[in-house]
């Protein structure tokens, strides 16, 4: 992993709109606008990975979600954000959740899927059901009934796209698991599919019990908001600010929303200084964040048009499809369906459970697929062509045969170039590294991004000058109004 700081020329961490970090200075992170056009949104992703090549040096970019060798937390940098009090909070953030749950699990990476529906669909939508409500009230609930699906059916998008099969034993270093040995070293599970979304991935015993609540958003909130201002016994030994240097944001089971780990999160673009909660109280969702989707390795920019067409129909699946609220019985079934999945996806043995039934996975796929082609049928019919409903047939042969999942594929091609886990994704890193210094951008859109890059440094540099608070007071104030939404 790269020692160095981020570089400069590509811009302000803090303030940049496409390129920022996410953990460590390390950890990039890409961010493409709200688009209603697949092809652009690639375009631009492509765009960013081709500015940032050419800036990189002679390091490159790893494609694949679990890391390359790491050595020890030490060797893990922060990401840094400059000295401005919303700087210091998300740097102390990330020093929280190293305290927590060691740096070495921070060093995951996946790709967070944002997905919205237009207004005037919700619209004609409400009448249809013929909702007399509030219009963001209806688009409120509408996508928490959407969450509720995707929590009962993300096994699903696992199962598909899944692509974290094995692991490099440096990431392990001494923690107790039950992977078998691939090689002397690799790690992984025969029937694995993506073992970052299972217990060596974003996983918290502390979170465990938990027990965020999706039947509505007044529940929503509140069940976050406790875990954010009720000290936790384990989090409370670390201590908050000592010696002048804050460890961690709280004591709290979460220092902030973020550090809840689900597949799923309704969101709502916040105010500069606002909670997320606090947003969704104010103004309801406006979007969903969808977090279980692996950055596939045989793919330059981790993603395709085909995947977001796929992710689109499910996402639409389960908004139309009849969304009862959930209890704990059903929570636990959920959770057992994920876990199974991700462990053990593609034995054939395999059943998942529901309160009433057991299925096997390809019983329930293609049940679940029977219902989500109807969603491409109507997709191309709206935009022309077959590709919605192509891209379903190719999901069901997964089903069928999952030699044709990229999980598979992955173990496969360690065992057949007598790969451990790291030469493999370092050959698919070298191949992206080099697929992207072969697509250089246009003298003027280089020019636009080194322009960005610029503007992102002066508006970094703007935020520190308006700050006119202590950290110390920054900090209650933001927590304050977690105090507030009570």
């Amino acid at each position: 992993m790269a020692q160095t700081p981020h570089p400069v020329s590509l811009g302000s961490t803090l303030t940049h709109p496409n390129i920022t970090t996410d953990f460590s200075e390390a950890l990039m992170e890409f961010i493409t606008p709200v688009s209603t056009d697949i092809e652009g949104s690639l375009q631009c992703l492509q765009d960013v990975h081709s500015f940032v090549y050419s800036q990189l040096g002679e390091e490159q970019l790893w494609t694949a979600s679990m890391p390359c060798v790491v050595h020890g937390d030490e060797h893990i940098p922060l990401a840094q954000y400059g000295s401005s009090n919303v700087a210091q909070m998300k740097t102390a953030y990330r020093r929280g959740l190293g305290n927590r749950y060691g740096r070495i699990m921070q060093t995951i990476a996946g790709i967070h899927y944002n997905f919205s529906l237009p207004q005037n669909l919700w619209q004609a939508l409400q009448q249809q059901d013929y909702d007399k409500r509030p219009l963001q009230d209806y688009i409120t609930d509408s996508y928490f009934e959407l969450i509720r699906n995707f929590r009962r059916y993300s096994w699903l998008l696992v199962y598909l796209y899944g692509a974290s099969p094995a692991v490099c034993n440096s990431f392990l270093r001494g923690r107790q698991h039950q992977l078998q040995s691939f090689d002397h070293n690799s790690v992984y599970l025969p029937y694995a599919t993506a073992l970052r979304m299972g217990d060596l991935g974003y996983q918290s015993s502390a979170q465990e019990n938990l027990k965020i609540c999706y039947n509505s958003i007044d529940n929503y909130i509140e069940t976050l908001r406790q875990a954010i201002i009720n000290t936790h016994p384990d989090y409370e030994k670390i201590g908050t600010n000592v010696d002048g240097k804050y460890q961690q944001l709280s004591d709290a089971l979460l220092q902030i929303e973020n550090e809840f780990y689900s597949p799923i999160r309704p969101k709502r673009v916040t105010h500069s200084g606002e909670t997320p909660l606090g947003a969704l109280r104010q103004r309801g969702v406006e979007y969903i964040e969808v977090r279980c989707i692996d950055v596939n390795p045989y793919l330059p920019m981790g993603i395709d048009a085909d995947q977001i067409r796929f992710i689109d129909c499910f996402l639409l699946y389960c908004l139309f499809e009849r969304s009862p609220m959930c209890d704990d019985d059903e929570r636990d079934h959920i959770s057992h369906n994920l876990k199974a999945v991700v462990n053990n996806g593609r034995d054939p043995s395999l059943k998942l459970t529901t309160r009433n039934n057991e299925y096997s996975l390809q019983q329930w796929g293609n049940s679940l697929l029977d219902g989500i082609e109807k969603v491409a049928a109507q997709l191309d019919t709206a935009y022309g062509g077959t590709d919605y409903q192509r891209i379903c047939k190719e999901q069901r042969a997964k089903i069928t045969d999952s030699s044709l999942t990229p999980s598979a594929q992955i173990l496969s091609d360690m065992r057949s170039q007598q790969h451990s886990f790291f030469s493999f994704a370092m050959q698919q890193s070298q191949q992206h590294g080099d697929y992207f210094r072969q697509q250089p951008l246009t003298a003027e859109q280089q020019q636009e991004f080194v322009a960005k890059a610029q503007q992102s440094l002066q508006q970094q540099a703007a935020i520190e000058a308006a700050d006119n608070i202590s950290f110390d007071e920054y900090l209650a104030q933001y927590y304050q109004q977690y105090t507030e939404l009570g």
